[in-house]
This record gives structure tokens, sequence and C-alpha cells, in this order.
């Protein structure tokens, strides 16, 4: 297979007249032209049209063999230095404050990364994660809890300094405690959450602010339609309903250029067209620059409660919900 592209003598490349660099392709097996993969592409250009010469591209290559190898330390036989440390931390906490970190932790976390950190249903193994590994005095950790990862459903907590120092202390002691026992050599995996977990409310609060404030009973009845929902749903699965109910149907009414409205249940809506099922389960649509439409999407509701909540509303509400077998 010939070359795109040619070196001199004195190490420069050379294209053929009309190359475009950026237009390098390989081939899939089936004469389709493809792209190289795009990190790997971009950081060979990067090096052989800075230097032009052939030198960049071998110092690209030796530096991809032994740059690991210069992070592995080499002992002599009458060594008698330390075990290298890894960038987190290896300290012990007083245990005052591993139990303060426990119990915010079972408060805040467990319901999705276990009681001990070691993973639930929706999150990830703490004492596994590289995070973690290179967090020392909290600085990573911190500012993962206060601005969460809302792409991976992690909602921000406004907690204090020292709140946060007891979850950093209960954290790296339950990943210690891992490490010890080979937790690195684990298969690691999530596990399931105790609906003892999330039993951490008042149910009468729950009620009142379900009542009032929560202004949930505009919407729901314990004895319509959340009649029985603790027997449908537990633990997390209850949750995650009361949270974000993503199968929750939503309601249009379609106003037509007559005046006709015309109401069901939305089927779909796009830019263009708005589509919904009537009461007697048959389909129809319109294009959305013909009619006028209103949405009633009962999941944007609580969305709106996201910003709403405090701590202690979402673990009431849910100690209610809890009751309605």
């Amino acid at each position: 297979m010939s070359s795109c592209f040619t070196i001199d003598k004195r190490g420069n490349c050379t294209f053929p007249q009309g190359l475009n660099p950026a237009s390098f392709v390989g081939l899939n097996g089936t004469a389709e032209a493809v792209p190289y993969p795009k990190p790997i592409f971009q950081v060979a250009l990067n090096v052989m049209f800075r230097r032009r010469s052939l030198c960049g591209i071998v110092a690209l290559l030796l530096l991809s063999v032994f740059a690991p190898a210069q992070t592995t330390s080499h002992h002599t036989p009458n060594s008698t230095s330390a075990k290298p440390r890894s960038g987190g931390e290896s300290k012990s906490y007083p245990a005052s404050l591993v139990q303060q970190g426990a119990a915010l932790f079972r408060q805040d976390c467990s319901f999705c990364h276990g009681r001990d950190a070691t993973g639930g249903e929706s999150g990830p193994d703490l004492t596994r994660s590289k995070l973690v590994a290179a967090d020392v005095n909290g600085n990573k950790i911190t500012s993962v809890i206060r601005s969460g990862r809302p792409d991976k459903g992690m909602p921000p907590f406004d907690r204090s300094d020292q709140q946060i120092g007891s979850l950093a202390a209960f954290i790296h002691t339950q990943q210690k405690a891992a490490q010890a026992q080979g937790g690195r050599r684990g298969t690691g995996g999530r596990k399931g959450v105790d609906p003892e977990d999330l039993q951490t409310g008042n149910a009468d609060a729950g009620k009142k602010y379900f009542e009032g404030t929560g202004g949930c009973a505009g919407c729901h009845s314990p004895t319509g339609d959340l009649a029985g929902i603790a027997s449908h749903f537990k633990g997390l699965e209850l949750e995650e309903q009361m949270l974000y109910p993503r199968h929750a149907k939503s309601k249009v009414t379609v106003t037509l250029a007559s005046g006709q409205e015309i109401s069901g249940t939305l089927a779909y809506l796009d830019e263009f067209t708005v589509g919904l099922t009537n009461s007697e389960g048959v389909y129809q649509s319109w294009r959305t620059r013909d009619v006028r439409y209103k949405l009633d999407a009962p999941v944007e509701a609580h969305v709106d409660l996201f910003s709403k909540y405090t701590d202690d509303d979402v673990h009431n509400l849910m100690a209610y919900l809890q009751t309605l077998k």
C-alpha cells in the first residue's frame, strides 16, 4: 500500500498536491473511506506539522511506549525507602468524624451508592472510584458534592465544610477497608438498596408537606391514584416515582382553526407535528403551524420541585408515601 505522503532525507513531510492533511482516511474493508479516530489523528498531526520532521513522529512513539514505565517505582534489594504513595489519602480519621460522615452518607447518599459506599442500584462503588483515590483533604469530593453531576443524575448538595469533611472521612475509611480486604481485585458491581435505607424521614411531616407546601394534593390523592403505591413500589423505585415519574403520560388539548378543542393523551410531538390518542383510542395528528395546543405534562411539575425541595422535604415525603400500602 503506497504512502499518502513522503519524508525526505531531512525528515520533512511532503503531501501530494491538492491533498488536505485533515482528509486522511483509512479503509474499513468495504472500500469506503472512513476517518481515523479523532484523538489519535489530532495528536499525530500536531506533532508532525509542528515539527515537520521524522524526529517528531519517533518522539511520539517512544513517549507512548516508555511513559508508562517511568511511573513504575524501581527497588534495589537493599532499598529501605517506603512504598510509593498514590495521589489520594491513606491517613486515619477520628472515629467520631467517621461516624458523623456515616450518618450523613446514609441519609443523603446511600440510596444511590449503598450504605457502605460500595455501590447501589443507580450509583457507582465509591471505594473503587478514581476520583476518591485522587482526593486529598476533600479537594475533589467537595466540588462533586456541591456541584453534583447532573449528566449522571446526581443533584448538588448544600453542605458545610465540616459536613463534607465528615463525608470524606467516611468514604476514605471505607475505601481503605475495601483495599485491605482486596476490594481493588474484586468484581465490583452495584448492589441493591434496602428499603430501610430510605426510611429516615417523618411521615407526619411528609403528610403535611403533601397537603400543603408541596402542592401534591392538587394532582394526587392518597385514596385515588396513590392508593397502595407503597405496595407496588418499594425502596428506590418508590423514590424514583416520587421524584421523577418518567412514565407518567402527558395530556394535550389541541385547538383547531375553527375553534373546536380536541383533548387526549399526548402520543407524538415535535416542531412540525402534534399527535394524540383520544378517549376512544383513535390517534389523530395535525401540523403544529395549523393549530394551537396546550400541554399538561405531570413530570414537569415534579421537575419544578427540584429547586424547591429541602433534604427534609424529600425524606419526609418519602416516609409518608411508604405508609400508603
